[in-house]
């Protein structure tokens, strides 16, 4: 069994952009806040108020990301992956996603993907992320690897822990440069859980 990685330098300064050329939202400072339990019931709420509104555009929802993964901290936004039946439903289904609150972002830089986010109107401060992909699409199967290798190897969620925080020293008020300061590590670990799975 391979070891934990400890590594979490980074090279990249801003302006910089993400290996595979994603685009990135307007940055804000990284507050890395403990677990809370409570993100995972509000996960579900979310999911649940989204399939209501919107169902069959979206058939099945999943909580990733680093606030679905127990006892790491985390920025308090949670990931939701939405998976429709085709791109051409969840593009209809937009101005229903919009009327519930959410920024409409297009691919955002995947290709694939339709991304939204929603955020607090009184704070402004970002709540949800919704990552749609359609049935099949490899991001699906990527972000749930992710998650539940790490959920499964406590020594890989601790090690992406202080990777982490390594990056939010770094880079405080930046999130942008806090995601590429994570970029590689993430793709790494990513490539080992989907041999994980394929291999489970």
């Amino acid at each position: 069994m391979r070891g934990a990685r400890k590594h979490f330098a980074c090279d990249c300064q801003p302006p910089c952009l993400l290996s595979d050329h994603r685009i990135m939202l307007p940055p804000y400072a990284v507050r890395l806040l403990p677990h809370d339990p409570a993100w995972a019931d509000q996960a579900s709420e979310e999911a649940a108020r989204i399939l209501k509104a919107i169902w069959p555009a979206i058939i099945e929802m999943h909580h990733v990301g680093s606030t679905s993964i127990s006892g790491i901290a985390a920025k308090p936004i949670i990931d939701l992956v939405g998976v429709t039946p085709n791109l051409d439903a969840i593009e209809a289904a937009r101005p229903r996603l919009e009327e519930l609150g959410y920024a409409w972002h297009g691919e955002y830089g995947v290709d694939g993907r339709r991304f939204c986010t929603l955020s607090d109107p009184m704070t402004g401060k970002r709540r949800f992320h919704l990552h749609c992909y359609a049935d099949g699409d490899h991001s699906i199967r990527r972000h749930i690897a992710f998650r539940d290798y790490l959920r499964a190897r406590p020594e890989m969620a601790e090690a992406y822990q202080q990777m982490k925080e390594g990056c939010a020293a770094r880079h405080p008020d930046d999130s942008n440069a806090y995601t590429i300061c994570k970029d590689s590590w993430i793709k790494q670990t990513e490539a080992e859980a989907l041999n994980w799975v394929r291999n489970a």
